[in-house]
């Protein structure tokens, strides 16, 4: 992958202020990328409603894999740029180069595997998903993020066999006559850059495509599902129907699983697009793009591993809350309220004599205890005295519904 400082360097070297600018830049991109990243670890680590997940294990994965490309990576490459040349030998060239390679990589597969498992979690039945994302299919997944890059990284840069064919090019590139400096020179053959480019970028690129397309198009038809169960209820009802709270809620969400799923698409190809499609022209135009243009892209492509943990985990409400515990150093104030003390807003509709039961949002993960169940049954005989028509307590439904459903799994 990555054309690490081919043809990075420029004739005439930065000025001091143009070095204090740089620097500050580039320090302000690989503290971000390492805070970020620690915090989305820290916080599944601590929060254990955040282990039950799935999904993060693959997050916590992908943080661990951005946080080694802001340690191992970047410091290296911003030196050489700032400094204008590199003084850490040859081998560790390969190994830096390697390392690259494989961490950038292992990011881009991660963020892969997220939109196939939020594609079987929303487009798939709850039994698919199960049978589909069970722990060891999960622990296969991670491996292969981790596996794969490894055929496309230390396996053939450390043979040779990117530099098949330009060896002369890139020894008159690895020396500046002018300055008598040494660079971190790599440049791919034509059979490289177009076989690392495809399994690096091209392939997840599709399959996240593909992906988030099919949970955009199952969300739109989820919530035309709601819209149209709420108006056949209305006329059953006898009265007109009352300003349409969820519809105004369906299509915030709507817009906002929208604009969001547009944010994670549209960061990944503004970041990483620029790099592997220059990957591929580059050996073709006979290495003439530009070193300033190289080092750009390159740069482009680090940033996302600073953007991940803003994407795939502030984003997240849960992550959200996590993270203001963890700051203000495990403040009572912050921690998760009771749960019994929430409420989930509802209504109800009424479709062919039967009570259909719409909620706005999602159950908590509730815990059956005995006291709990005992919370349930007074709520529920609340509920008999009250006597309400078409009225149904949503708290105490889903937690009737969670004891019946976990005694039966007994049983």
């Amino acid at each position: 992958m990555d054309e690490l400082d081919a043809n990075v360097s420029s004739k005439e070297g930065f000025g001091s202020v143009e070095k204090v600018v740089l620097l500050t830049f580039l320090s302000a991109v690989i503290l971000m990328a390492v805070l970020g990243n620690l915090l989305v670890m820290v916080a599944v680590c601590r929060d254990r409603q955040l282990r039950k997940i799935k999904t993060n294990y693959f997050i916590v994965s992908l943080a661990f894999a951005d946080l080694l490309v802001s340690v191992l990576v970047m410091p290296f490459g911003a030196i050489e740029l700032v400094q204008d040349v590199w003084i850490y030998g040859e081998m560790f060239c390969l190994v830096r180069t390697s390392l690259d390679v494989l961490l950038t990589t292992a990011s881009i597969f991660h963020l892969c595997c997220i939109s196939l498992d939020r594609y079987y979690a929303i487009c798939c039945q709850p039994l698919v998903y199960r049978n589909k994302m069970t722990p060891l299919h999960i622990a296969l997944m991670l491996g292969g993020c981790w596996v794969i890059p490894l055929f496309i990284s230390f396996l053939p840069i450390m043979q040779g066999w990117n530099n098949v064919g330009i060896i002369d090019l890139i020894e008159n590139r690895k020396f500046n006559k002018n300055s008598n400096s040494t660079y971190c020179i790599f440049m791919v053959n034509k059979p490289y850059a177009i076989t690392c480019s495809v399994v690096a970028f091209y392939i997840p690129f599709l399959l996240m495509v593909l992906a988030y397309y099919r949970i955009y198009v199952t969300a739109k038809g989820h919530a035309h599902q709601i819209q149209m169960l709420q108006r056949a209820g209305a006329p059953s009802e006898g009265r007109p129907q009352p300003a349409d709270q969820h519809s105004t809620h369906r299509m915030r969400t709507e817009t906002k699983a929208a604009k969001t799923l547009c944010i994670i698409m549209g960061c990944f190809c503004l970041c990483w697009a620029p790099f592997f499609v220059t990957n591929i022209v580059d050996p073709f135009v006979d290495y003439t793009v530009p070193g300033q243009v190289w080092t750009a892209f390159l740069w482009l492509g680090y940033i996302n591993s600073g953007l991940n943990p803003f994407l795939y985990a502030f984003l997240n409400k849960s992550f959200r809350h996590a993270f203001l515990i963890i700051l203000c150093c495990d403040n009572e104030r912050y921690r998760r309220p009771s749960v019994l003390g929430q409420t989930v807003p509802c209504s109800t509709t009424t479709i062919n004599g039967s009570t259909h039961v719409l909620s706005s949002g999602i159950a908590p993960d509730w815990k059956e205890t005995w006291n709990e169940e005992e919370k349930i049954d007074q709520t529920i005989q609340i509920q008999k005295k009250k006597k309400k028509k078409n009225y149904v307590p949503c708290k105490g439904l889903i937690l009737l519904w969670r004891k019946s459903f976990l005694r039966e799994g007994e049983k």
